[in-house]
């Protein structure tokens, strides 16, 4: 029997396989924190409760694990985050009441208003501050997959400016201090955060301007480059 035959004959069925899907932490800034975005489970297992968005692949649309998770955040929130990385894959038999279960989980940062309306005609679609997210019970071990991808955030603040994909298309340099401040749990020094953003030059100067305690405060975006940027050294306090 040569490849082609054997391929022909396989049965994929032959073999008990677990369930396969993907899990998205979404995180975004507003109100002056970091929000998560949770979705209320329409069926069992665990119906009723808040989880991360995501589900199980589709063979007739989706190619690769990447085009699945974008699939999934793009019909919970009408559009494609701008940053998206693999976080990590996690598989047992315990994790999910069906049987034995693998995700492949993604952590992805979006503006608020890039999805704000969608969101808001939503109703089993919330975002959630990372504080009210600490006391919540979430649907199978969607906690600890939370945990793990605000720890890598906490830890790409640091060394990159990734967390800026979580602002505005346009922001102020206090608004990207802040949202790494959030992260980090630490005040960072301004001169020293804003000199080393200078260095590097990952931003754009829009030339507009916004009102800010008082005097009017630059705009900026990122440039598409700074997705990938990590500076020499991590950040001092």
């Amino acid at each position: 029997m040569n490849e082609h035959q054997y391929l022909a004959e396989y049965d994929r069925k032959a073999y008990p396989s677990p369930l396969i899907s993907v899990d998205a932490v979404l995180f975004t800034y507003h109100e002056e924190t970091l929000k998560v975005l949770l979705v209320e489970r329409a069926n069992h297992p665990d119906k009723g409760m808040w989880g991360l968005p995501g589900g199980f692949i589709d063979e007739q649309q989706d190619n690769t694990l990447e085009q699945t998770i974008l699939r999934k955040l793009k019909e919970k929130t009408g559009v494609i985050p701008p940053y998206i990385e693999q976080l990590n894959t996690i598989g047992n038999n315990y994790r999910d009441k069906r049987g034995w279960s693998v995700t492949v989980c993604y952590t992805a940062l979006i503006a608020y208003q890039a999805c704000q309306h969608y969101i808001n005609s939503v109703s089993s679609v919330r975002w959630v501050s990372i504080q009210e997210i600490e006391s919540m019970q979430l649907a199978f071990d969607h906690h600890q997959l939370y945990q793990i991808a605000r720890e890598r955030l906490k830890q790409k603040s640091l060394y990159s400016i990734v967390p800026g994909f979580a602002l505005p298309d346009v922001f102020t340099l206090t608004e990207l201090q802040h949202v790494h401040e959030v992260l980090i749990g630490k005040t960072l020094q301004k001169k020293s955060f804003r000199r080393r953003l200078e260095q590097a030059d990952l931003l754009i100067d829009t030339g507009e301007k916004r009102q800010e305690t008082g005097r009017p405060a630059n705009l900026y975006r990122l440039k598409p480059e700074s997705a990938d940027y990590r500076f020499i050294r991590n950040l001092e306090f």
